[in-house]
């Protein structure tokens, strides 16, 4: 059952992105990765190129390249750090600041539908996803650890897991 359900969640996650992508390529003309890029950089203080590589789980080359392309766009003012060195500072224009907000806003309102539709409590939903991710922040080790010093199922050995159910 626990195994149907982290493949549930990976789905739900793949799905969700996807349908944000075309969602916000359609209305907006922006990619759901540049949205988040610039989400990052505005909501969730990724302000440097290295900062934001790590929050989205790509190189910094690509973070760079993007960075680029927003900066062209004028959504993002990505300056020499003060400290010296190799780095970029990265915040938004008032340009990018008011994109943010028109795609929360478009996205916020199609998955409050979705929860409609679904009759998914909003409140609930909000509640337990929001715990998820608390718990999560608080540590990846933490959150996937076993339980009681036990090793997951896939790193017992064979023998032991025919004796334990």
């Amino acid at each position: 059952m626990d195994g149907d359900l982290s493949f549930d969640l990976h789905m739900l996650t793949a799905r969700l992105d996807r349908a944000a992508d075309r969602i916000l390529r359609a209305e907006l003309g922006v990619p759901y990765r540049r949205f988040l890029a610039l989400f990052m950089i505005g909501e969730l203080d990724a302000t440097t190129q290295r900062a934001l590589a790590e929050r989205l789980g790509v190189t910094e080359p690509s973070v760079s390249r993007m960075t680029t392309v927003l900066s062209e766009a004028g959504l993002l003012d990505a300056r020499p750090d003060p400290a010296g060195g190799n780095r970029r500072r990265l915040r938004l224009t008032p340009s990018g600041e008011e994109l943010v907000q028109r795609c929360r806003d478009l996205l916020g309102g199609r998955l409050t539908e979705l929860l409609k539709r679904s009759e998914v409590p909003h409140e609930e939903y909000t509640r337990y996803t929001r715990r998820l991710l608390s718990t999560l922040d608080a540590g990846e080790e933490t959150a996937t650890a076993p339980q009681q010093g036990r090793p997951p199922e896939a790193v017992r050995p064979a023998d032991q897991r025919r004796r334990s159910t």
